[in-house]
């Protein structure tokens, strides 16, 4: 059955290999990326099955119009692959004093997975990108009270993100599905040459389980887990994200930021 696929960060990386792989098993892509022209060559690759949707993700104005956009164009969408990310830039730091990091990859995909839960089926999937990389949330630099080193902004902020899936999981739980997945350690991408000077490894390990997560029986029922795709399996993240304490303390941290 051909599905609507949204991937959020499609114009590099597993973002865009995922895409290209999902769309060459037939499937609608929603491809979203920050720069135009990127985007056109993605289209220009792929062809009619797939859309383009621009946005600025450190932005969430940005978000909040994209999702806008996309319900006024879209009745259903039946996968959001949260994939957009950040890890090292010159500017962690934005104009509001909030952490990039934070801002991209948690409260982004946060808000955007709120407001199109509308149009997504209950048998659909929102599929967000987590990391073996996970670290206890300081509070106020979620808050962008105080400002982290590259690599605790980035652990901190996929942590806050799981512990957001499971939380949309236990607030919907009739579908759609909610999970957290590691799509595999250092992988072939801009991010981890650029961060770790590393060439990084198969990226394909990456787009065989997004495609499973999106498309497979074995995450039908997969709803608030974490799926570590280092060890093949599904396990227990962060010790703090099964703490209801300070996972709440998180979870309304990140909705009083993507309030409107």
């Amino acid at each position: 059955m051909t599905k609507t696929i949204l991937i959020t960060g499609a114009t590099d990386g597993l973002g865009r290999a995922t895409a290209v792989a999902l769309a060459k098993q037939g499937h609608n892509i929603i491809a979203h990326g920050r720069n135009a022209e990127k985007l056109d060559k993605l289209k220009a690759e792929i062809g009619a099955t797939l859309s383009t949707v621009q946005a600025d993700m450190s932005d969430l104005s940005h978000v909040a119009q994209m999702g806008r956009d996309l319900i006024n164009a879209y009745d259903r969408i039946d996968v959001v692959i949260n994939n957009a990310g950040v890890f090292k830039t010159s500017q962690p730091r934005l104009s509001n004093g909030m952490d990039v990091r934070f801002v991209v990859n948690t409260f982004a995909p946060a808000l955007l997975s709120n407001l199109l839960l509308p149009i997504i089926p209950k048998v659909g999937r929102v599929v967000h990108l987590s990391s073996a990389a996970q670290a206890p949330v300081d509070v106020d630099a979620l808050e962008g009270k105080r400002m982290l080193q590259d690599m605790e902004a980035y652990a901190q902020s996929k942590l806050a993100l799981t512990m957001w899936s499971q939380d949309f999981a236990a607030k919907h739980p009739n579908g759609p599905v909610s999970v957290a997945i590691n799509p595999g350690s250092l992988l072939a991408t801009k991010m981890v040459r650029e961060g770790f000077g590393t060439s990084g490894n198969d990226l394909n390990i990456g787009v065989e389980i997004l495609t499973r997560a999106a498309l497979s029986d074995d995450f039908a029922t997969a709803s608030g887990l974490y799926f570590d795709n280092d060890s093949g399996q599904f396990v227990a993240p962060h010790p703090d994200a099964s703490n209801a304490e300070k996972a709440a303390r998180i979870i309304e941290g990140i909705k009083a930021e993507i309030a409107d």
